[in-house]
């Protein structure tokens, strides 16, 4: 015996009832089927069909039921009815279309269609398209059964969150491949940063914060050790050999630069420049010499600059009292780095503009250098904290000590950067009304 042959969609000899999409628009559309296949395969269907369920009676005894559904959703229940008979990958519709059938289903209680279309956009890739049409899509339906559908964009819970952190940080401050390096570096920056929406990474008391800053230390601590063994040799290669590898030096020196202009960036976000800022006062005419002998005169202008990047944040630290140090290393670290910024900047105008023996353009390349040739400087506000910060930590000094500073800085030639005129006039009024205003000090100091 033969089995009998299972019914087709549109057979209109076998069919037994009549399904009519109707949209808001007057778009519709007539689909003979068959009430056994509809009953068994969609809820929505074995409730219309129903004795408990009045239906319109229509031509050759067949059955009218009629579904209303948005215009734009017309061709996906057509589809989620054809699929109650022959079952078909959803991923032959793609993404947005398995969201569209998904609907229907939805709309007319197709439980394995549904679970396949969940299943299919569970493990499927998406588009920046694809996401934004799932996130306005699926939420709406309701039921935990698609909640594995947007488990991927979820917020993930504080300890993976910590732990790629963590990862992230030691390959952003290790001798790792600079293109992994750069990636971890971006994406640090970016869990850090408060936008619109809130940092990625909290690092609070009750974040096991302690932990995470310990490890961070040690991160860092382990790129400021290979950056110091580092300087020592350049300057012994130097000192021995002065024009043999500097190109691999100063490259070597652009990248732990770099490397450590980014970190200052991340360390102030998590409250944690003394980190740095201890190694850099403490290292700045090892960290000058280097980068003097590495780089002489205009070249490596880029390196440079990201050295008065991360001198510049670090005594901004100082100068807000982020981070204490004693009068000794202020004093040290500022009188290293006004020469250094001063010499710095003066070197970047003469590249950008011409100095003032040459009358040629800065568009000229009058240097001959390619990198010069183009417009190479820091953001204006680098230079401006840098001058501010500088400024600040002068006037914190002990007044001989202001003294013996300002007087290098009016005798230096290049006094123009860093403007150091506010400390001036806060020294000069200072130092003029100092017997008046400590003349109560003589009283004090002579009572018994």
């Amino acid at each position: 015996m033969r089995t009998a042959a299972r019914p087709q969609i549109g057979d209109r000899a076998t069919s037994d009832v009549v399904v009519r999409l109707r949209t808001p628009e007057g778009r519709d559309e007539w689909l003979y089927c068959h009430s056994a296949v509809l009953a068994a395969g969609s809820d929505y269907f074995a409730d219309r069909l129903s004795d408990a369920w009045p239906t319109c009676q229509i031509l050759d005894s067949r059955y009218c039921v009629e579904v209303r559904c948005p215009d734009l959703d017309l061709s996906s229940h057509v589809t989620a009815l054809r699929l109650l008979y022959a079952a078909e990958p959803v991923s032959r519709f793609g993404v947005r279309g398995a969201l569209g059938v998904l609907q229907a289903a939805e709309h007319l209680s197709c439980g394995r269609i549904t679970a396949a279309c969940a299943d299919y956009l569970e493990s499927a890739p998406w588009d920046e398209a694809d996401e934004e049409e799932i996130l306005a899509t699926v939420p709406s339906l309701g039921g935990a059964q698609y909640d594995r559908v947007l488990a991927r964009i979820r917020p993930a819970d504080p300890a993976p969150a910590t732990a790629i952190f963590l990862s992230a940080f030691r390959h952003a401050t290790a001798a790792a491949s600079r293109e992994l390096k750069s990636a971890a570096q971006e994406q640090l920056e970016y869990m850090l940063t408060e936008d619109d929406d809130a940092p990625l990474l909290a690092l609070d008391a009750n974040s096991g914060s302690d932990t995470v800053k310990s490890q961070v230390k040690h991160f860092v601590a382990g790129l400021l050790s290979r950056f110091n063994n580092f300087t020592s040799s350049a300057l012994t290669k130097q000192i021995e050999a002065p024009s043999s590898n500097n190109g691999e030096i100063q490259q070597e020196l652009h990248s732990f630069v770099s490397d450590i202009s980014w970190m200052s960036q991340v360390l102030g976000k998590l409250d944690m420049m003394r980190c740095l800022a201890a190694y850099w006062v403490g290292a700045s005419s090892d960290v000058v010499a280097a980068v003097e002998a590495a780089c002489p005169g205009s070249e490596c202008l880029k390196t440079r600059l990201k050295v008065v990047e991360i001198s510049a944040k670090v005594l901004e630290a100082v100068a807000f009292g982020n981070v204490v140090l004693p009068a000794e290393r202020r004093c040290h670290a500022v009188n290293v780095w006004i020469g250094f910024a001063g010499r710095t900047k003066h070197l970047v105008d003469q590249a950008n503009c011409g100095d003032e023996d040459n009358s040629t353009s800065c568009d000229d390349g009058n240097n001959g250098d390619a990198e010069t040739t183009a417009k190479i400087d820091l953001d204006g506000e680098v230079w401006q904290s840098l001058e501010s910060a500088v400024s600040a930590i002068v006037m914190t000094l002990p007044s001989n000590t202001q003294a013996e500073i300002l007087s290098m800085w009016l005798q230096s030639n290049h006094a123009a950067f860093p403007d150091l005129t506010e400390a001036f006039d806060a020294w000069c009024y200072r130092s003029k009304v100092a017997k008046r205003r400590l003349s109560f000090l003589n009283n004090i100091n002579l009572t018994p």
